[in-house]
């Protein structure tokens, strides 16, 4: 059995990144002698009790290794961390066969396989591109000399190569997580040897007798200000105005996640008795959810993939989405995407006056969504996964 190192901060919010280090474990331990790199290893089991018990992960076949500080706190991350997490990377690499980081661009200190997660992984000059800010722009002329000192001088002092020399180097193997982010990691960095692979989209309702709200707007995922959740109040309550509906919006997700956002929204819905905040969902709670209403919508634009998306279209929800990002790739829809909340609202209006309209965008999401099924996904994941490690999960 070769033995193969695979890498997940674990650190953050729960998400749906966490599915493709988790369906990588489940189908790597069976196969390998697999060891699970993480910045903080009591996240992990957390994570899994969240998303991985449908996955069939053994925990006792399981070696966890923590490649940051003890005390490890990714909201004061420093290069002190970072280098000790290449150190210890690197020496665990030393003994693998195969290396793979499921958190985007990690150095090993060999040839690996990257997928990427997000389009913030490290590279300051490249997520301010990401978001349409050069470094004049955004910094002076001292955030510019700190870049160069820590890229140039820095991290090759201590043996760290950048996250372009990483990528650039064509003995690397870079996965991006659609079509959106390869190309914008290509208009910055140049050619990469790449290939895109979404990520897992393993969650599938299950109803026997599903009853709609047909006037039910629903959003799942984190509460944060990327995510725009005060957009998709206002595309709501635009389309009430416009239709003269008593339209419900219903909110999944913790509040608490950033809590000052998280009481401005508490008092929007305080002041709208049509607009909801459930709290966090998993599980059965998540599937009677995600079946109750009849839309959804999103709104963050440089949304890398949108797991959550494809969770819509398996819960048989027609989505509303922006055309920036890896969500209207999700979708395959012009009339299902916006530019403007106007536009937005325009589209939530349409679907709920016009009948033949609502009925071929059902349609056209119900056959969307076996794309983004479990089962083809795990087909994708279990032929990848044996080109990889050379042996069929």
């Amino acid at each position: 059995m070769k033995n193969v190192l695979l890498y997940y901060s674990f650190s953050f919010a729960l998400g749906g990144g966490e599915y493709l280090p988790l369906a990588f474990i489940a189908a790597l331990q069976k196969t390998s002698n697999l060891t699970v790199a993480v910045d903080q290893a009591g996240n992990f089991e957390r994570s899994y009790k969240a998303f991985g018990t449908g996955l069939d992960i053994d925990l006792s076949r399981l070696k966890i290794v923590q490649v940051t500080p003890p005390d490890y706190d990714p909201r004061r991350h420093n290069v002190l961390a970072s280098l000790r997490r290449f150190r210890r990377l690197r020496h665990l690499a030393r003994s693998a066969d195969v290396c793979i980081s499921t958190s985007s661009i990690m150095d090993f200190g060999k040839p690996a396989h990257h997928f990427i997660n997000m389009l913030a992984f490290g590279d300051d000059a490249f997520t301010d591109y990401v978001h349409g800010r050069s470094s004049r722009a955004r910094g002076d002329m001292m955030t510019k000399a700190k870049r160069f000192f820590s890229n140039s001088i820095l991290r090759p002092i201590l043996g760290m190569r950048s996250k372009r020399s990483i990528i650039c180097d064509r003995r690397q193997h870079i996965y991006p997580n659609s079509q959106y982010v390869e190309k914008t990691m290509k208009d910055f960095y140049g050619p990469f040897n790449s290939r895109v692979f979404y990520p897992p989209t393993l969650f599938e309702a299950e109803p026997t007798d599903v009853v709609r709200d047909p006037l039910k707007v629903v959003y799942i995922g984190r509460i944060i200000p990327d995510k725009r959740i005060e957009d998709l109040v206002a595309i709501v309550e635009r389309a009430r105005a416009v239709t003269g509906l008593d339209i419900a919006f219903h909110v999944a997700g913790r509040l608490d996640q950033t809590p000052s956002y998280g009481r401005k929204l508490d008092m929007m819905a305080q002041e709208r008795n049509w607009l909801k905040f459930v709290g966090a969902l998993y599980g059965e709670e998540k599937m009677r959810f995600l079946t109750s209403g009849t839309y959804a919508i999103h709104a963050e634009r440089d949304e890398a993939f949108g797991i959550s998306i494809a969770e819509y279209l398996s819960s048989g929800l027609i989505p509303i989405v922006p055309d920036e990002g890896g969500t209207p790739e999700i979708v395959d829809s012009p009339d299902l995407t916006y530019r403007t909340n106007e536009d937005a609202a325009r589209i939530l209006a349409r679907l709920l006056a016009d009948d033949g309209f609502r009925g071929i965008q059902r349609d056209h999401c119900a056959e969307r969504a076996k794309l983004f099924s479990r089962e083809a996904y795990l087909e994708r994941q279990r032929k990848l996964l044996a080109e990889i490690v050379g042996v069929t999960p």
